[in-house]
């Protein structure tokens, strides 16, 4: 069954609305397993301990998520996607709940790493198969849904984190996803049809292992040095070394690899080395504030987990906000430098205001200092898929956008990962001096660093120097992260600016807000921009515009139909009122038009087909379609692209006589 075959069995069997349910399901908890556990972590390590490992609860997610997004995008292309997505489900729900059952932090880490580990399977097949139900013409509209998903599982995230370890237990921040994981599951297993078409690949294992290993080595010697091993310990000087040799190895991999994760030629582009890094501190600055604020709002000044979760909702509507303006500002514009100008200086700006929190510092200040951050994080995040998209050749259009939003999860692993070694550190340091002008019990110091709710218990005087020390600890966590982000503020000038091209104008939220991971062809990539612009175009008395460009003298439910007849066959006159919308009455008029012209038959039985004169009128609507497609994407160079001209073959008649582009007035 391939995916036309699919889509007709999805439409045939209702199981359209179910499917895509399913879908958006399963993208949300993957989604919102990247946030809802940082208003519980100060709970979770009250009870597990473990303060010093905090990090490594999002760290270890993150990391597996990224690392294996490019192998659940292929081995769904070359095995079938149903398949996959329901394993990727199975291997989600597992980590779930051992993530619930954890008896302390190590087995909570390794098992959020398998939960990301089937998470990234989510949100990355979720899209695909999302190409093998919809129509072509509803892909654009679909495919804002689910950026709607990251959008909403961003901001929720953190406060429904906190609401379920006030009313339940932190427990259920992974429990949750059970009965939900389930629904989805069924319907998945019942409503979607099993075959699509399939992909042979030559999958980089490689190059992922080596990737993969680098990172963790890499995230592991930031957790670890100056903290749990000085940093000229054999331990983290063996981390460094097995992180070059392990990057060397992916290196000298991808050389030689016929389809790599990241092809070495990308980074002899100024434009993706300055975009990833730029994305890199984005990531950084976004997952550090995310883990360590709960934490100073909960043990510092004493809110309950839901309150941090709605403490944090300036800095995630900020996000939103200005991710949203920036891209339609870009969009109509076509000018995007001063965007990750602006932002990277304004997420510079917010990381020193929040270096200055105190355990005395007001809701209301604390709020302007995440809103600042967050608007200047949510300036950058549409920027850097666009900006990549833009620069590269068709033949790195894939794996250029998929690189672009690895680097920024990336950095969100090695800011956590950072953050937790600065607060660690420092935390370690205060005690210390605080242990020489303060009475402290026997033990205490690493009570406090193992449990930070055992700070309540302490004598008023006592509890208010160790509640200085954590401020001050976390605010140094803030203050570390302010010159990184200059570093992108610079980095940021050297951007250049060209003009944009018709279908990278068309990225969605989902595609560059949060952290969202992708793993598309090329070819995908192009047609992803071109459903996008098809919409918003055929929404435009679309078949108006085209009877003028074809030289016909007809209205536009004439032309829709002679459209639909031609890329669809013969139908029965009710069939396409009913697929219309309209009774056979209101239609009947258009199709008597096309008769007494000698571009349509009627058969005794109702049946409408084209005749031969009308058949040269239906080519000619869907070659002025395909011209004004090859003229969205002459920028990419179709006649040099065999791909590129079979979809400027395929793509009009499938979006031509869509029921939802119908005319509504004649």
């Amino acid at each position: 069954m391939n995916a036309q075959q699919s889509r007709r069995h999805v439409r045939r069997t209702g199981g359209l609305g179910l499917v895509i349910g399913a879908l958006m399901l399963g993208m949300l908890l993957a989604a919102l397993d990247q946030t809802i556990v940082s208003t519980a972590l100060p709970t979770i390590v009250s009870d597990l301990g473990g303060l010093e490992e905090l990090s490594w609860v999002v760290t270890a997610y993150i990391l597996s998520s990224t690392v294996s997004t490019p192998l659940w995008g292929k081995l769904g292309d070359q095995y079938g996607r149903k398949k996959l997505f329901q394993a990727a489900i199975v291997v989600f729900l597992v980590g779930s709940a051992l993530c619930g059952l954890s008896r302390n932090m190590g087995e909570l880490i390794g098992f959020r790493a398998l939960q990301g580990l089937g998470g990234g399977g989510l949100m990355v097949l979720a899209q695909a198969i999302v190409g093998d139900v919809v129509p072509v013409r509803e892909r654009g509209r679909y495919q804002g849904f689910f950026g709607a998903v990251f959008a909403v599982s961003s901001v929720a995230g953190p406060l429904l984190g906190g609401l379920f370890v006030d009313h339940l237990s932190w427990h259920w921040v992974f429990y949750v996803n059970l009965p939900i994981g389930v629904l989805a599951l069924i319907v998945i297993s019942t409503a979607l049809p099993s075959g699509t078409e399939r992909t042979r690949h030559t999958i980089d294992y490689l190059g992922m292992a080596f990737l993969g290993g680098g990172a963790a080595c890499l995230v592991l010697m930031a957790t670890w040095g100056g903290t749990a091993y000085p940093w000229g310990d054999p331990v983290v000087v063996g981390l460094g070394i097995a992180a070059a040799a392990l990057l060397a190895l992916w290196w000298q991999a991808e050389k030689r690899a016929r389809e790599p994760v990241l092809p070495p030629r990308l980074f002899r582009m100024r434009v993706f080395n300055v975009a990833s890094l730029i994305g890199f501190v984005v990531g950084f600055a976004m997952f550090g504030p995310l883990t360590y604020m709960p934490l100073f709002l909960q043990v510092v000044q004493g809110v309950s987990p839901t309150a941090s979760g709605i403490h944090l909702l300036p800095m995630m509507g900020g996000m939103l906000v200005t991710s949203i303006v920036s891209g339609q500002i870009i969009t109509r514009s076509g000018r995007y430098k001063v965007f990750p100008i602006l932002g990277t200086a304004i997420v510079s700006i917010g990381l020193y205001l929040l270096s200055h929190v105190r355990e005395d510092t007001s809701t209301l200040r604390l709020s302007v200092y995440l809103l600042v951050l967050g608007v200047g994080i949510g300036l950058v995040m549409q920027v850097l898929v666009i900006v990549v998209q833009n620069a590269v050749g068709f033949e790195d259009l894939g794996v250029a956008t998929s690189g672009a939003t690895f680097f920024r999860l990336i950095g969100g692993s090695f800011g956590v990962a950072i953050a937790g070694s600065i607060f660690t550190s420092r935390l370690t340091d205060d005690l210390v001096r605080l242990s020489r002008t303060v009475s402290i019990p026997p033990g205490m110091e690493r009570a406090v660093q193992s449990d930070p709710t055992v700070v309540q218990r302490l004598p008023p005087e006592t509890a208010t120097a160790f509640l200085a020390a954590y401020s001050d600890a976390i605010a140094h966590v803030f203050l570390y992260s302010a010159p990184v982000a200059l570093i992108a503020f610079a980095a940021a000038w050297l951007l250049p600016e060209v003009p944009l091209r018709e279908t990278t104008k068309a990225a969605d939220l989902g595609e560059c807000y949060g952290a969202a991971p992708t793993e598309r062809s090329s070819l995908a990539e192009v047609e992803r921009g071109l459903w996008r612009l098809a919409d918003a175009d055929m929404r435009r008395d679309y078949y108006r515009r085209l009877s003028d460009m074809a030289g016909l003298d007809l209205p536009p439910g004439a032309v829709w139909l002679l459209a639909r007849l031609g890329t669809r066959g013969p139908q029965a006159g009710t069939e396409l009122a009913e697929r219309a919308g309209v009774t056979v009455e209101r239609g009947r008029p258009y199709a008597d038009l096309l008769v007494a012209r000698g571009l349509v038959r009627r058969a005794g039985d109702g049946v409408l087909g084209l005749t031969p004169a009308g058949e040269q009128v239906a080519d000619r609507l869907v070659a002025e379609a395909r011209e004004g497609l090859r003229r969205l994407i002459r920028d990419w160079k179709p006649e040099e692209h065999p791909r590129l001209r079979e979809l400027l073959q395929r793509l009009p008649r499938e979006l031509l006589g869509s029921v939802g582009d119908r005319p509504r007035n004649g």
